[in-house]
């Protein structure tokens, strides 16, 4: 999840969706209720601990916070250095994931077709675009962070790219690429403040959505995935760009079909296929898992009923 979401235009929500820890994600989140502050503000903190998932979120934040930390500079070398096989391996990804993810959409009604035209033709606009040019002040960094993780935690909404129409992409990877220099602290924590802020009001309207219109959510967040594919189609024209520091950042583009077929071309190709494959892998354990956690409890309640039998 921390790896897709340093790529503009990738979801770290669509790897949490594939992976089947979605639902997981979003009920532990939304542990953090008020009950859990008002145990905090009362210094009962073995009681806050106790209402909060912290076996589910622990271990998958710090997995999150290392892949952001060590992968920026990676992915911005690759992005570069190799972009048609990048944006094409993260094309067949993206591709699997709306077949994955479509599977539980409500396809058979018409809302549910209205709503994944109305979620792909919005996405569609909204990855294209012109990112502002905006202040680096504190509060707007905040503000940033807040509106940032509300899309990380969508599938087909990338956080990063959120950033990048808000002009605060550069910036907060430059300051996720050196954490520990004394000048970036502050704004680091500021951001991540507003990244807690937005995720539990934020996770709380999803899971009440969710809750109450699956299928029909899960439509309009198919539309997003298929209509954010305009921003990760491997071939581009940039239209317009500008120079920040040493780096070109490019402020229009379109898509358009490879120049030649040659090696490049079929190199992108399989990296597609790569990207489609590791999808469907990925979901046929996200399967198993469900189904052998599925039997325990199964077999838990079996047990439980046969003890209470024999008593």
């Amino acid at each position: 999840m921390g790896s897709a979401d340093v790529v503009p235009g990738v979801s770290g929500g669509t790897i949490a969706f594939i992976t089947g820890i979605y639902w997981d994600l979003v009920a532990a989140i939304r542990s953090f209720d008020w009950g859990f502050f008002t145990r905090l503000l009362r210094f009962d903190i073995s009681g806050a601990l106790s209402r909060a998932h912290l076996r589910f979120l622990i271990p998958l934040f710090f997995g999150i916070a290392l892949a952001v930390l060590s992968m920026a500079r990676v992915i911005t070398f690759l992005l570069a250095e190799y972009p048609v096989w990048i944006w094409s391996l993260f094309f067949g990804l993206i591709a699997a994931s709306i077949l994955v993810v479509g599977k539980e959409a409500a396809l058979r009604s018409v809302p549910g077709w209205v709503l994944l035209i109305a979620g792909a033709v919005g996405a569609y606009f909204l990855v294209g675009l012109i990112p502002a040019t905006t202040p680096d002040s504190l509060f707007f960094l905040f503000a940033c962070g807040a509106l940032a993780i509300c899309a990380m935690i969508l599938p087909g909404i990338s956080g990063a790219f959120i950033l990048v129409l808000l002009g605060k992409y550069e910036y907060v990877a430059h300051l996720a690429k050196n954490p520990l220099v004394g000048e970036n602290v502050l704004p680091l924590v500021v951001f991540f403040a507003g990244c807690a802020t937005g995720l539990m009001v934020f996770s709380r309207v999803l899971h009440y959505v969710l809750g109450r219109w699956r299928a029909l959510s899960i439509s309009c967040l198919t539309g997003f995935m298929l209509g954010s594919m305009r921003k990760i189609w491997p071939w581009k024209e940039v239209l317009e760009s500008k120079i920040v520091g040493h780096k070109e950042i490019v402020l229009r583009e379109r898509n358009i079909l490879p120049e030649e077929y040659g090696q490049e071309f079929f190199i992108a190709l399989g990296c597609m296929v790569v990207g489609f494959v590791v999808v469907l892998v990925l979901e046929k354990l996200s399967q198993h898992r469900k189904q052998d956690s599925d039997a325990v409890h199964q077999e838990s309640d079996t047990a439980a009923g046969s003890t209470a039998s024999s008593s």
